[in-house]
This record gives C-alpha cells, structure tokens and sequence, in this order.
C-alpha cells in the first residue's frame, strides 16, 4: 500500500461526514443544498461593492495606505486588503476613519479576521 505522505509514514487526513440542521449528510467541507440556498438568497438582498462605499474614491486611498503600509498586521506577509477594524455596517464616518483601518493579507483576512468577526 502506498501512502500518501511517504515521507512521513501517515495516512491522509479523513474526516467523517456530517449531518447537516436539515437533517441531510453532508461530506466534511462541502456545504448543504439548505446552506447553498440560503447563501444565494442572502447575496441576492446583499448590496453590492460599490452601493457600500467601495468605489473609486476607495480605491485610490487603498492604495495610498497599503503604500505607506505594506505589511500584514496579523502575520507579516505582503499586504493587499485593507480592512476595517471594527465593522462600519454603512456607517460612512466609521468606514472613512483611517484609525479604523489595517493591512492584511488576503489569507489573514479571508481566515483569522473573518473567525473573529464570527466569533463576536
């Protein structure tokens, strides 16, 4: 039998299933057919980037910031998003506070920031 990781003599990774609220058995990491749908419907009723406030003006004082800041607050890599501390929720005061803002990288936001967002 061939091991996946040769080198370190392990089988790979398994996860058993899980059983969705629905009811349904859901392979570990694939999201539910209830999950997918309510997810459409959230995105459908959902603004888009440029009715919350991302537009040109945006853009340019991104770029500005990830200038003057270039590293990820959270782990030191290459920074390409900035984000808002706290959520500004359409609060344009809050979403223009450069004091509010933060480097990340996309895998620190896309992960950690968004884990502590959910937890809170």
């Amino acid at each position: 039998m061939r091991l996946p990781y040769p080198k370190l003599g392990m089988p790979m990774p398994f996860r058993a299933p899980r059983i969705c609220s629905c009811g349904l058995k859901v392979a570990y990491g694939v999201r539910c057919v209830c999950q997918q749908r309510t997810r459409a419907e959230a995105d459908k009723r959902r603004p888009n980037a440029r009715e919350r406030g991302y537009d040109n003006t945006w853009q340019k004082a991104r770029s500005y910031f990830l200038d003057k800041h270039p590293r990820c607050v959270m782990c030191g890599a290459a920074a390409r998003v900035v984000d808002h501390i706290r959520p500004h929720r359409g609060d344009t005061k809050l979403f223009w506070d450069r004091g509010n803002w933060q480097s990340l990288c996309f895998s620190c936001h896309n992960s950690r920031k968004q884990r502590m967002e959910r937890a809170s």
